[in-house]
């Protein structure tokens, strides 16, 4: 049996990190389904970026959208729209066989509009309506502006994939936006079972690390942030509070580990998959991760739910000289400019492909 089949079998979903038209066209996403027991997807603007970039797959429908006098962001979405929808379809029979537990893809408001509450909202129930799918979530960045977004998109009814988590109090300031969405809905007389996930990134802890701590230390920071993560959602989960909504017919917000493909050479390439081992959790990671995981991983322990041995890790980081409120406010702060960077980008890519291609008639 695969490592991955296990994982599954655990009761931890895996989902694919990345979206192609390649990979949508080749039947590639719909093997990993079938054999590599891939249950959901995940996007952001790095991925259709590279993806747009690196392929000529798009480069049809872009000439036929510019011959519609499109351009740009509205162009971009089009094509984002196109791949994902494809994409929900596939996964749909998992969505409607796990209850809407499972069978999710993530499509992600422009990043541009991280720090503005209003523009996000509009934007994230936009593309919910485009993509005319119930198993799509609409990334949202837990920014101290995005958390208003995220609570007024979940009383909307649009199901959301929180994004750019990095810490215990991000998930929690986001597990709390998600409630009062869901609590709202209640008071209204709405049906409450919108769903959502949390994704915390991992990995880019110890990638701020490493050449700061000890070798004792490496690579062992993104793991116990995980694990102080899980430890509060566990506990949220059993809160009379979150009990109250679930006995209304609301679904939990399940906790996902993004960013979990390892970046240290020195390091296994399943490093994160097997450390955060746990049910009732997603565990999204990139082709090259999953393809590993298939190929020779194994599957760890399952996560401690008091947390294990997290805080004393955590101590050694913070007696090293690690401030770990201000890392994780830094890396969210990173990881929101990255995303603009990559937009940025891939609307230059977007320019310049559609200039060579009006060009070339």
């Amino acid at each position: 049996m695969k490592a991955t089949q296990k994982l599954h079998d655990l009761g931890q979903s895996l989902w694919l990190d990345n979206i192609t038209r390649d990979l949508l066209t080749s039947g590639t996403l719909r093997r990993y389904i079938d054999q590599l027991s891939v249950t959901g997807l995940t996007s952001n603007p790095t991925i259709f970026d590279h993806a747009i970039k690196n392929s000529t797959a798009y480069d049809a429908a872009i000439r036929k959208k510019l011959k519609e006098g499109k351009s740009g962001e509205q162009l971009f979405f089009e094509l984002a729209l196109e791949d994902i929808t494809q994409a929900a379809d596939l996964f749909r029979p998992v969505w409607e066989r796990t209850n809407g537990v499972d069978g999710w893809v993530s499509l992600e408001v422009s990043p541009l509009l991280a720090h503005d509450t209003a523009s996000t909202l509009a934007a994230a129930k936009d593309l919910h309506a485009r993509t005319g799918r119930p198993n799509v979530f609409i990334k949202i960045p837990g920014t101290e502006e995005g958390l208003p977004a995220i609570e007024e998109a979940i009383f909307a009814g649009v199901p959301v994939n929180v994004t750019l988590l990095f810490s215990r109090e991000h998930y929690v300031a986001a597990a709390e936006a998600f409630l009062r969405g869901i609590e709202r809905r209640i008071d209204a007389g709405l049906n409450p079972d919108v769903g959502s996930v949390a994704s915390i990134f991992i990995s880019r802890w110890d990638g701020a690390v490493m050449d700061k701590v000890s070798e004792s230390l490496r690579d062992r920071l993104g793991i116990a942030i995980a694990k102080r993560s899980y430890k509060a959602y566990r506990l949220l989960l059993d809160s009379p509070r979150w009990q109250r909504v679930y006995n209304a017919g609301a679904r939990p917000q399940r906790l996902l580990w993004a960013s979990t493909g390892t970046k240290d050479p020195k390091a296994s390439d399943v490093l994160y998959i097997k450390a955060l081992a746990a049910p009732f959790t997603v565990n999204t990671m990139p082709e090259g991760t999953l393809k590993a995981l298939a190929d020779h991983g194994e599957i760890g322990q399952i996560l401690p739910s008091d947390g294990g041995d997290c805080e004393a890790v955590l101590a050694e980081f913070v007696k090293a000289g690690i401030d770990l409120g201000a890392l994780g406010a830094q890396l969210q702060d990173e990881g929101a400019k990255s995303f603009v960077k990559s937009w940025n980008e891939l609307m230059a890519v977007i320019d310049s492909k559609s200039a060579a291609l009006a060009k070339a008639g």
